[in-house]
């Protein structure tokens, strides 16, 4: 029983964790200081924790799925282990994948910012679909905590 309550608390840290940082800290961040390229280099700084706590807690999920799940159906068991896998998925695809290249066209752009610069399009490109993902992974959380 308690067991199944750290579950449930693990999940809903997560899917929080998601929530807060990117439709709330990020945004309030662009919105309230003047300055963007602080407010993306802060908020670059909270979306690596997230991906750092996000790789965590599907550890931790996996471990609970192996021993606080004793009651749960197979079908059960796999279908959110299939959701753990994909949140975490989408983790490793968008903070290691596309981070990096996001990352250089910052470097590269020098003081400006990369919104002044020729990499402009390339990095609104990859903030659409690094964006996209992130929603995906949103969604996938509410899942989780719903299959909880």
């Amino acid at each position: 029983m308690m067991l199944a309550k750290v579950r449930l608390l693990v999940a809903v840290a997560w899917a929080g964790s998601l929530w807060t940082v990117g439709y709330l800290v990020a945004p309030t961040l662009f919105a309230t200081l003047s300055d963007r390229v602080l407010a993306g280099t802060i908020a670059g700084a909270m979306f690596h924790s997230e991906a750092m706590l996000s790789l965590g807690c599907a550890l931790a999920l996996l471990v609970l799925l192996k021993f606080a799940t004793p009651d749960w159906t197979p079908a059960r068991r796999r279908t959110v282990l299939a959701l753990v896998a994909a949140i975490a998925l989408c983790t490793v695809v968008s903070h290691f994948g596309l981070q990096p290249m996001m990352a250089e066209l910052r470097a590269a752009a020098g003081p400006g910012g990369v919104m002044e610069s020729a990499a402009k399009s390339r990095f609104g490109m990859l903030h659409g679909i690094s964006s996209v993902i992130y929603l995906v992974q949103s969604f996938l959380a509410g899942w989780l905590i719903l299959k909880q």
